[in-house]
């Protein structure tokens, strides 16, 4: 806007960028074309918009930019000098909008847990892409996606917390090939007494699963009811574990969503409560609070949160 000051001429204060870009941008396409109307067609504006964004270039400048004729806008010698540094302004306005949506698409490089299943980040991925968003996954381990943060390969990353810190958290239980008939399966009932026969019954951890928050408080529950300490076993990857399972009377530590899909019978814990937590972190001085606004839902979605099971009697 034009601004008068009591001890000055009237001024150019505290112009909006894409006014002054704007008038420039008329400015140029009129000079090039010689007239209000082609040039301001060519520059994606009515010839009264252009028109008006070229009499305030004018007006701030004190001088004519063109001589107007019926037929043509011809520069004036001024007009001519301030072309040049004007051409440069609309052209370096060109090039910021292109590396703004060209920013905008840069993908986003995100580590997830490998417990997502394949269809949940399939579905992540294209809900994301309708948010304007694309992601680049990098399905890892927790120990694996903290690395990758710090090491700044991924721009952000879903990571393994405490459920007190967590932005999504998901429920873990027991799920095993075989309805257990209860609405809770207690580690204490896995003991194996002087009576009994076969192998102990195990409880198989997940290499998601096999961090402090949620191994430790395992660790302490299978002392203090007696069970042995093979009884409690990390497995090098989900298939093993789930393999295990599914040819014995193992349980696999797990949310009900992997319960569902590999077909297992799912119980809470009986004596402790367990969840796994997720937070989202960005690498470097970036800010997660994009994708949590935008996806959240989705992430929560791919992750099982909120997901419930079956009780059973």
């Amino acid at each position: 806007m034009l601004i008068r000051h009591e001890s000055g001429p009237w001024i150019w204060h505290k112009v909006p960028a894409v006014e002054l870009v704007g008038a420039c941008r008329a400015f140029v396409s009129v000079s090039e074309h010689g007239s209000f109307t082609v040039g301001a067609a060519a520059a994606q504006m009515s010839q009264s918009v252009a028109s008006r964004r070229v009499a305030a270039l004018e007006e701030r400048f004190g001088e004519p930019l063109f001589e107007r004729t019926s037929r043509r806008a011809v520069l004036t010698p001024f007009g001519r000098d301030m072309l040049p540094t004007a051409r440069q302004l609309v052209q370096a306005a060109d090039v910021l909008l292109h590396e703004a949506e060209a920013a905008k698409r840069k993908p986003w490089r995100l580590a997830v847990p490998g417990i997502c299943s394949t269809a949940g980040l399939a579905r992540l991925v294209a809900e994301a892409r309708g948010h304007g968003v694309t992601l680049d996954l990098r399905v890892t381990g927790p120990t694996q996606r903290t690395e990758l943060l710090h090491a700044q390969q991924v721009r952000a990353a879903l990571l393994a917390v405490p459920p007190d810190d967590a932005r999504w958290s998901v429920p873990l239980g027991l799920g095993g090939a075989r309805n257990p008939g209860v609405k809770r399966v207690y580690l204490e009932t896995l003991r194996v007494g002087r009576a009994s026969s076969g192998p102990a019954r195990r409880v198989w951890i997940q290499p998601e699963d096999d961090v402090p928050h949620i191994r430790d408080p395992l660790t302490r529950l299978r002392d203090a009811v007696g069970l042995r300490p093979a009884q409690l076993v990390a497995a090098p990857d989900l298939t093993t574990a789930a393999a295990e399972v599914l040819c014995s009377r193992d349980l696999l530590l797990c949310s009900p969503a992997q319960a569902e899909e590999l077909d297992l019978a799912w119980r809470p814990v009986g004596e402790i409560t367990i969840s796994r937590g997720f937070a989202l972190a960005a690498a470097g001085d970036g800010n997660p609070q994009l994708i949590e606004a935008r996806l959240g839902d989705a992430v929560a979605r791919c992750l099982g949160a909120g997901t419930s099971g079956g009780e059973g009697t």
